[in-house]
C-alpha cells in the first residue's frame, strides 16, 4: 500500500510515494505548496493555518506547534500579495537615499543600509529606497503615502536639520529616525543614534596614552549640531586632563582638501602631534598633508578619523577610526517600526548606541 508525502529535496518541492514499511519509492516534482496542504499534514482546517500565520494567538499551543511544524516541513511561505490585500499593507519601509558626496570618503549610510535590509527582511519587511530631493525634500515622502506604497519611513538625515520629521509628524505617518532630532528636542517620534561624542573622547584618550598632549580637532562648520556634539568629546576629555585648546581647532567643509588646507595651517602655526577629525574624509585630508611634508603617520603625528571607513581599513597600515554600531543601530529601528506598526508602545523611543575605536597604524606607534 502506498501514501504519499509533502515536501522538500534541495529546495524543490516534492510529493514522494511512501510504501508500508516506511520506505520512499520515488520524488514527484510539484508546485509550491499551498495553505491546504498545509492544513492536510497538519490535520486541521485552513482557516486554523490562516490564523497560525496572521493570527497565532487564536490558537492552542498545541496546535500552534503542530501548524508551525507543517508549515516547516513543507517549506510553506504564505502568499504576501493576497495578505497585503487583505490588509491593506505593503510591508514596505520607505527611506530616501541621497547619492554619495563627491570628494569624501563616507560610506557609513551604506552600511546602514545594508543592515537595514537585513533586519527588515527577518522582520517580514522590506526596504524601499528613493531619490532625495534637495528642493524638496519632502517630495518624495509625500508621494509615497498618497500611493500607500509604504508602511512607514525611516528618515536618516536629521542632522542636516531637514524638515521631513516635523512633516512626517504631522502627516501622521509612522516612522523612526536614525539620528536625534537636533532642531527639536521635545520631540516624540522614536529615534536611534549613536553617540559621537563618546566616540572623540574614547579617541582623544587614546592619544593621550599614547603620550600626546597638544591634539588638535577638525571638525564640521558650527551650524552643524553633530559636528559640535563630536567636538564635544575633544574638549571636554581636553579639559579633563588639564591641556590646552586655544589655536588646536578648525571648522571647515566635510572634504579631503579642506581637511588637508586646516592640517597644513594647524601644523604651522600650533604644532599639534596628533589630530582627532569629524570624519574619515577629514582625517585623509590630514594623511594627504602629512604625505607632502613627508611626515609619518603614527610616528611624526598621530591622526584619527570617524566612521571606519573602507578607506581607513584598506590605507597603508591603517587608519585608526571610531567605529559606529551601524548593525546595531538597524536593529533597533526595525524593532521601533515594528512596534509603530503593530500598534504597540515602543520599548525605548530615543536609543543613544555606543561606538568602539578601531586602532591601526596611523596612530599607534
Amino acid at each position: 500500500m502506498l501514501s504519499t508525502r509533502l515536501g522538500t529535496i534541495k529546495g524543490v518541492h516534492v510529493r514522494s510515494h511512501v510504501r508500508s514499511d516506511g520506505r520512499i519509492t520515488g520524488h514527484i516534482p510539484v508546485s509550491p505548496p499551498t495553505l491546504a496542504d498545509v492544513a492536510e499534514l497538519a490535520g486541521v482546517s485552513r482557516q486554523t493555518v490562516s490564523n497560525a500565520v496572521n493570527n497565532p494567538d487564536l490558537l492552542r499551543a498545541d496546535t500552534l506547534e503542530r501548524v508551525r511544524r507543517a508549515i516547516e516541513d513543507l517549506g510553506y511561505s504564505p502568499n504576501r500579495a493576497a495578505r497585503n490585500l487583505r490588509t491593506r499593507t505593503s510591508s514596505l519601509i520607505g527611506m530616501r537615499f541621497a547619492p554619495a558626496q563627491e570628494g569624501t570618503a563616507n560610506a557609513a549610510i551604506d552600511r546602514f543600509v545594508h543592515s537595514l535590509v537585513e533586519a527588515s527582511e527577518v522582520a517580514g519587511y522590506h526596504v524601499l529606497l528613493f531619490p532625495g530631493d534637495d528642493l524638496d525634500p519632502v517630495r518624495g515622502y509625500d508621494d509615497l503615502l498618497r500611493s500607500t506604497a509604504v508602511d512607514a519611513f525611516v528618515v536618516t538625515d536629521t542632522w542636516l536639520g531637514n524638515p521631513q520629521a516635523a512633516w512626517l509628524t504631522d502627516q501622521r505617518a509612522p516612522f523612526v529616525a536614525f539620528g536625534r532630532p537636533w532642531d527639536d528636542p521635545g520631540a516624540t517620534h522614536p529615534w536611534v543614534d549613536v553617540d559621537g561624542a563618546a566616540g572623540i573622547r574614547l579617541a582623544t584618550e587614546h592619544l593621550f596614552d599614547q603620550g600626546h598632549t597638544r591634539i588638535a580637532w577638525i571638525g564640521w562648520r558650527k551650524d552643524s549640531p553633530l559636528g559640535e556634539d563630536r567636538r564635544s568629546g575633544w574638549s571636554t576629555t581636553m579639559h579633563a586632563h588639564g591641556l590646552p585648546t586655544t589655536g588646536l581647532a578648525s571648522r571647515v567643509e566635510d572634504t579631503v582638501q579642506s581637511g588637508a588646507e586646516a592640517a597644513a595651517v594647524l601644523l604651522d602655526e600650533s604644532a599639534p602631534t596628533a589630530f582627532v577629525c569629524a570624519s574619515d574624509t577629514l582625517a585623509m585630508g590630514v594623511l594627504h598633508t602629512l604625505w607632502i611634508r613627508q611626515l609619518a603617520p603614527g610616528r611624526d603625528i598621530a591622526v584619527v578619523g570617524f566612521d571606519d571607513s573602507q578607506v581607513a581599513q584598506v590605507f597603508p597600515g591603517g587608519l585608526t577610526s571610531v567605529r559606529q554600531p551601524l548593525e546595531q543601530a538597524a536593529v533597533e529601528v526595525v524593532k521601533a517600526l515594528e512596534a509603530l506598526l503593530t500598534h504597540q508602545p515602543v520599548e525605548n523611543p530615543g536609543v543613544l548606541l555606543k561606538p568602539t575605536l578601531a586602532l591601526r597604524g596611523s596612530s599607534v606607534v
